[in-house]
Formats: structure tokens, C-alpha cells, sequence
């Protein structure tokens, strides 16, 4: 691994950024780089004069989703020697999720560019989204899993449009329609995202942190009589088992074997119907 850092975590004043920074692939996310978001994270919760953290990405997007490439990699799709391994893999990523939905401090995500698969996870644990109006946010491009990001995205935009997504492979919707949907709180001109972001956040600064933490509480706790915590591990039950099911293995095998790109092209062609 690089020396570099993948996430960047800066403070400035009662607000810190956590920053993706894996430019060259789009902040796509591996193993290393989740483990240093968590890093940031806990960094942001133990920092006193930190109320408000923003999550952000450099360069030209928030995240193309899961890194599939190197050792480390960030999939939840590809296959275990075991399904029980498996299962707990995906519940270590769910474990993170639900810190991040549970964090004491109220976190926003700004996003720009793509916002694709498991980084659409992550926003929907944030307590607000802001998107460009061009932002491009989706699901996978290629059906090697399943159950485990549309559930997360029916509590924002309801059961019809997270089934539309999730069956069609590959769907994307712009950050205007996110914001329509309720997927996110508000979207606005590409230019003008990181001034709005940061002036929320200059406003959400200027309650104590104590009050917004119990703010945030009573939200959630809210959202989980509703059985939001519990939905959200559903999904990997299922994506375990689908893992192993025939069609999503002969998928797996072909990624392996052409590499990602080439599997996703031989998908679009029909190879897999």
C-alpha cells in the first residue's frame, strides 16, 4: 500500500473533513481505505472541538463504489472458500455502516461525479446528503450480488424505485432526481456544492455538541422502532447466499478470469442470460 493516505482527515475548526483521496480510480473504495475511514471517523468522534464532519471526495467524484482490483479489495461479491465466512464478512461491512449511522456527530455527505454501489451505502448512513445537480448515482454494473444495497435505499426512496433500480443492472439517476426521490436532501449546481455544504455545516457548528448528539439519538432511535438497524442486516443474509448461487458463480468465475471490465461487457452482451 501506498504511503499515501486513501482518506484524508482534516480539521478545521468545529468542522473536519474526511476526504476520499484515491483520485486515479475515482475513490473507489478498498479494505485499506474502509479501515482508514473508520481511522477518520473515530478521529472526528474523539475530537473535541469537532460538532460537524463532511464527507467528501477528491477529484472527479465521491466514489465509484467497491475497488474489485489488488489485494484488499473492498468486494462483498466476491466468492469465500465459505458462505458462513461470507456472511460474516458482510456483517463486518453492515458493522461499519451502522457506526457511521450511530456516530455522535452529526455527519454530511457532499457528492459530486459518481456515487456508485457501497458508496451509496455510506450516504445513506449519513445523516445528511447534498449532491450536485450532475452527480451520477447507481447500483452496480453487473448483478454478482443482491439484497444488500437496494433495502438500504427503500427506507430514502421507497420500495417501488429501490426495486427499479435494483433490477435494472447498472441504474443511475442524476443528483436532481436523488433529491426528488428523497435519496438526498437537496441538490445544487456542481459549483456552488461545496459552499452549500460548508455553510450547513457552519450553522449545524454553532449548536453544542451534546444537544446535536441527542438531536441525532432521537432521530434514529426513531428510524430503528421502525426496525432500520435490523433491515439493513437482512442484506447479508442475502448477499451471502446469492454469492453462492449458480448464475452470480459463473459471473464471479468470468471477472476472475477477463478482469472487470471485460466482465461487465460479456454481461451487457448476454453471456450470463
Amino acid at each position: 500500500m501506498s504511503d499515501e493516505r486513501m482518506v484524508l482527515y482534516e480539521p478545521e475548526g468545529r468542522i473536519a473533513y474526511i476526504t476520499f483521496n484515491r483520485t486515479e480510480i475515482l475513490n473507489a473504495l478498498s479494505g485499506p481505505a474502509l479501515l482508514q475511514l473508520d481511522e477518520a471517523l473515530e478521529r472526528g468522534r474523539d475530537d473535541p472541538e469537532v460538532r460537524v464532519l463532511i464527507l467528501r471526495g477528491n477529484g472527479r467524484a465521491f466514489s465509484a463504489g467497491a475497488d474489485f482490483t489488488g489485494p484488499g479489495n473492498a468486494s462483498a461479491e466476491v466468492v469465500e472458500e465459505d458462505v458462513v465466512d461470507d456472511q460474516a464478512k458482510l456483517e463486518r461491512s453492515v458493522d461499519r455502516y451502522l457506526r457511521i449511522w450511530n456516530h455522535p456527530k452529526p455527519i454530511i455527505a457532499q457528492v459530486h461525479g459518481y456515487c456508485l454501489g457501497i458508496a451509496t451505502q455510506i450516504c445513506v448512513v449519513c445523516d445528511i446528503t447534498v449532491v450536485a445537480e450532475d452527480a451520477r448515482i447507481g447500483f452496480p454494473s453487473i448483478p454478482v450480488g443482491g439484497g444488500y444495497i437496494s433495502p438500504m435505499w427503500t427506507w430514502l426512496v421507497g420500495p417501488k424505485r429501490a426495486k427499479e433500480m435494483s433490477f435494472t443492472v447498472g441504474s443511475q439517476i442524476s443528483g436532481t432526481t436523488a433529491a426528488e426521490w428523497g435519496w438526498a436532501n437537496r441538490a445544487v449546481p456542481a459549483d456552488q456544492l461545496e459552499e452549500t455544504v460548508r455553510q450547513m455545516a457552519e450553522r449545524i457548528a454553532n449548536v453544542p455538541s451534546k444537544i446535536l448528539r441527542i438531536k441525532k439519538l432521537g432521530v434514529n432511535r426513531t428510524m430503528d422502532i421502525r426496525g432500520f438497524s435490523t433491515a439493513i442486516r437482512f442484506g447479508q443474509e442475502f448477499d451471502a447466499m446469492l454469492h453462492y448461487s449458480e448464475p452470480v458463480k459463473v459471473m464471479q468465475k468470468a471477472m476472475r478470469e477477463r478482469g472487470m471490465r471485460e466482465g461487465i461487457d460479456a454481461f451487457n452482451r448476454g453471456e450470463f442470460s
